[in-house]
Parts: structure tokens; C-alpha cells; sequence
């Protein structure tokens, strides 16, 4: 299991410069709002991955007045020690490197910790377009199983040679039958991708449920995909494209397929999406982000490293020890709050525990 042991930060949002060291159990990184308790958890998805988890401009990660920002995470597997680093300076493109050398993308680096966080604002993947949805349930099925990301990728670049036929199709350029080859080609990988997202959803329904039950969400929770398609086959998925040709040419682009479907979480027989309070939709999401988290370690072999930020407020005492139970039970978790009470065994023997302060982390106990 890889384990992120030490965290360095420069010039990355509220941050000048911050050298952090976290605990192969429970990290809580306390301090009042505003302090910077989520841009360092921000920090250490970025140094993981070499993306942000709160926006996609990553202009907004430099320090104001500030021309660049660095971050390093060095990672204790089971080979030894390594170190992931992002360096990004606006209008330039990311530096990835990997034990110093340079890496094209750190999703390929084979010592990478999988990475799963809670943030208040990820609501969105329940509140936002099915888009969102979509992009999430095909980042888990690559962490399940790595090799099934081809798919998407030839599915896209079929989508994209269907796309680029329609114009002239409908120029009279080309004739429809020209779009056969097309239709059952992005048939075969819509097929793929959908029973890759079907059995990823299986493998966390029943863990979704249980949670959102433990955490007291009311009214039985499911999961629901809602593929477009109906198609067993790839013919039978290229019949249904022809049969949507003519929309597809008046549009201009392909209306149907996996690229089109959605996830709905259910509670009590209704979307919550649309009829859920905000405190319940945070609840619905974290059951699903922790039963993804257990799917992965069931897997994979080893649980993400988990980062939660100021989840414990929406949550009573007895169901904030119940998480901190279950969460710290395998691999390794950071949390943030605004009050150390909120945090069941925050000050246990060997949980690390950190303070922030305007941009400022300081250790409060060492881990044994």
C-alpha cells in the first residue's frame, strides 16, 4: 500500500511555503475558516494526481503575486520510498515528474496512491449536468481496472470519425451508407463501456446503502444508471443509431450513447438530485465516495488515500464515530475541521494532528 508521508508546498494558493508531515493512519488538520485547511488538501490531490479537485483553472493554484507553484509528495510503497512533483506556471504547460524523472501523466506512475476526497462543493456531482456524473463513474472504473480506460478512449475517437462523416452526409458528399463501418465500430465500444460502468455500480450499490443508512440518511438509498441505449449487440446498437439519423444530421453530431448517459442516487424512491435538502444530497454523496473507496480496496488490494474535508459538521456524535471507525479502519485518511471535538480520537496515540493558521501548518502531536 502506498502511503503519502510528507507533503511540500510552494507558492500554491493561500500557501508561500508549507513542508507537512502526515501519519500512515489518521492525519486531522484543524483550524478556524479561511485558514487554509482545504487548499492543503487541494495540495495533496494535486500532488497525486496533477490536477486540482476544486477547479479546472489552474491559474487559481498559484499564490497571488506569485509567478509559478511547485508541490511534491513523497510516497512510502512497498519498494521503498519515491516522490510524485507538479510544477505549473501559468500559460505553460504541467510538469510531471517521478523520482526526478519526467512522467507524461502521474495516472501511469505505477507508485501512485489512488486518491478519493469529500468536499462540501462536490456537490455538484449530484446537483450538476449528467456530464459530471458520467466523468466520475468512468474515473472509478479506471481505478477499479486500469486497462478498461482504452475503451473510452476508442470510443471517443470513434464517436469523434462518426461526428466528422455527419456534415458531409449531409452535404450529399457522402452517401449514409458511408456511416456503417462507423455505426458498428462505436457500437462494439459502447457496449464495452457501458457493461464496464454497469459492473463498477454493482460492486458499490449495496455498500452505498448501507452507508447512507449508517449515516443517517432516511428511505432506502440506490444507485440507478440510465443508459441511453437499450443494444445487447453492436448491430443492434448500430440499428439504433440509424434510426436516429436524421436528428443526428439536423444536429450536427451524435445524440445517443454512453456519452449521453446518466447516474441517478435514489432515496426513497426519488431523485435526490431534485428532491433532496443540501444536508441530505452531502450524505447520499459521501456514502457513495466511501463505498467507492471499500470497492477499490476490495480491488485494487489497497484503499485510496482518503481526504475529508469538514464533513464531521453535517454529521451527530455517534455517527461521527461510527465514520471515523470505519474510514480509519485500513489505509490512510485526512480529515479537516473547524473543531477538534467533532473528531472522534483525534487526540489517540498515533494519530498526527495539525494546526492551520493563515497559510501556516504546524504539528501538534508527532505519530509513534
Amino acid at each position: 500500500m502506498a502511503v503519502v508521508r510528507r507533503l511540500r508546498l510552494r507558492d500554491f494558493r493561500v500557501y508561500a511555503g508549507a513542508d507537512v508531515e502526515l501519519g500512515a493512519g489518521l492525519t486531522v488538520v484543524h483550524g478556524s475558516n479561511g485558514a487554509g485547511k482545504t487548499n492543503l488538501l487541494e495540495g495533496l490531490y494535486f500532488a497525486c494526481t496533477g490536477r486540482s479537485c476544486r477547479t479546472s483553472n489552474d491559474r487559481e493554484l498559484v499564490r497571488f503575486g506569485a509567478s509559478a507553484t511547485r508541490v511534491e509528495a513523497d510516497i512510502e510503497a512497498q519498494d521503498g520510498t519515491h516522490r510524485l512533483a507538479v510544477g505549473y506556471a501559468p500559460g505553460e504547460p504541467k510538469r510531471f515528474t517521478a523520482d526526478g524523472a519526467p512522467v507524461e501523466r502521474l495516472l501511469d506512475v505505477p507508485f501512485r496512491p489512488l486518491v478519493s476526497v469529500f468536499l462540501p462543493d462536490r456537490l455538484d456531482l449530484i446537483k450538476g449536468p449528467p456530464a459530471l456524473r458520467r466523468a466520475h463513474l468512468d474515473q472509478f472504473v479506471t481505478g477499479l481496472w486500469p486497462a478498461r480506460a482504452a475503451a473510452r478512449r476508442d470510443y471517443a475517437q470513434a464517436l469523434a470519425q462518426r461526428n466528422a462523416l455527419l456534415p458531409r452526409v449531409r452535404s450529399g458528399a457522402v452517401t449514409r451508407s458511408a456511416l456503417g463501418t462507423w455505426d458498428l465500430e462505436v457500437g462494439r465500444h459502447a457496449i464495452a463501456i457501458r457493461a464496464d460502468r454497469e459492473r463498477a455500480i454493482a460492486l458499490v450499490a449495496d455498500g452505498a446503502a448501507a452507508l447512507a443508512e449508517d449515516l443517517g440518511l432516511a428511505g432506502a438509498t440506490e444507485l440507478r444508471y440510465r443508459p441511453r441505449s437499450k443494444a445487447l449487440t453492436p448491430e443492434e446498437f448500430a440499428t439504433e443509431l440509424s434510426e436516429r439519423l436524421d436528428s443526428d444530421l439536423e444536429r450536427g453530431f451524435t445524440g445517443h450513447g454512453p456519452h449521453r448517459d446518466d447516474l441517478a442516487l435514489i432515496r426513497a424512491g426519488r431523485d435526490l438530485r431534485i428532491y433532496g435538502s443540501q444536508g441530505e444530497q452531502r450524505l447520499g454523496l459521501l456514502a457513495l465516495l466511501l463505498a467507492e473507496r471499500e470497492a477499490l480496496e476490495r480491488e485494487r488490494g489497497a484503499p485510496p488515500l482518503l481526504l475529508l474535508d469538514d464533513v464531521m459538521s453535517e454529521l451527530d456524535a455517534g455517527r461521527r464515530g461510527r465514520l471515523i471507525e470505519r474510514v480509519t479502519a485500513s489505509g490512510q485518511v485526512v480529515v479537516t475541521t473547524t473543531d477538534l471535538g467533532h473528531v472522534p480520537g483525534a487526540g489517540a496515540h498515533g494519530v498526527r494532528r495539525l494546526s492551520v493558521e493563515h497559510g501556516v501548518v504546524r504539528e501538534e502531536l508527532r505519530a509513534a
